[in-house]
């Protein structure tokens, strides 16, 4: 009989087995969450979907993509088994993502669940933050501890340029929602891009000035298929240049094991 929740697992172990075997096989079954360099990883990121209520272009085509079928996603159950398996290893975080997480109507419920696994200290989620007025006081209800809302610019054309949606006034209603209802701060992730919205980095920064925000500026990534130039990377070095022209005295912060970006003081991170 096919066990999603328990395959799932039985992966993850072969996967952490392979990485570190040239290091240490004993580590690996003391610690099936260790990585190669003998970290233990408390962090759990679950996709909840491929769907998407915005269409930006470094992350896929006007057209979108095909999606998988839904007998092939991770039902409510199944998600709540893989996350018992990884707490019961040492798992104290998780983060939902998506695609857009807050497509799916199960979403509080799911967090709820999550929310009565012992062991389990935090629920987080990322989010573009496009429903959170209608949303948020629900999940909040529901047990959410922590909102990521991504998000580009602080233009609304360019924002519709690069999302090919609506909505930005929308968004920034969903920020000042969740810092109503105490969420704080609220972390905004914005994905900086060359010819695009690199002038913005002093505007994102000062707008932690008016909002009790933490900006994390994102190196944009390319990948195959999205359309996008390598040219359009701009370094985190070239970032904090430009933050330190106005603000001489930011510099970057020690990062937890599990961060991807550069944190630097005053609430902003690279």
């Amino acid at each position: 009989m096919f066990k999603p929740a328990r395959d799932m697992w039985n992966i993850c172990k072969r996967y952490f087995a392979v990485g570190t075997r040239t290091k240490s096989v004993v580590n690996v079954k003391e610690d099936p969450l260790a990585d190669l360099f003998g970290r233990h990883h408390d962090y759990l990121r679950i996709s909840l979907t491929e769907r998407c209520n915005l269409r930006c272009q470094y992350c896929m085509p006007k057209e979108g993509v095909k999606l998988t079928e839904k007998p092939h996603l991770l039902t409510t159950e199944e998600i709540i088994k893989i996350a018992r398996l990884f707490v019961k290893e040492g798992v104290s975080k998780i983060r939902l993502t998506g695609g857009e997480p807050t497509v799916r109507k199960d979403l509080p419920d799911i967090i709820f669940s999550l929310k009565q696994i012992e062991g389990l200290k935090t629920v987080a989620i990322t989010t573009n933050g496009l429903v959170l007025t209608k949303q948020l006081v629900a999940l909040q209800k529901a047990g959410l501890d922590i909102i990521n809302v991504s998000l580009d610019t602080l233009v609304a054309e360019k924002y519709e340029k690069i999302t090919r949606r609506k909505g930005w006034n929308r968004v920034i209603m969903g920020i000042d929602l969740a810092l109503q209802l105490g969420y704080n701060p609220v972390k905004v992730n914005c994905v900086v891009m060359k010819d695009f919205n690199e002038d913005e980095i002093v505007d994102f920064v000062r707008f932690t000035k008016d909002r009790r925000v933490d900006i994390r500026f994102i190196e944009y990534m390319p990948f195959t298929g999205n359309k996008w130039e390598v040219d359009k990377l701009i370094p985190y070095k070239s970032m904090l240049k430009v933050i330190h022209a106005v603000w001489p005295d930011f510099h970057p912060l020690d990062n937890a094991p599990n961060d991807t970006s550069k944190v630097t003081k005053d609430k902003l991170a690279l």
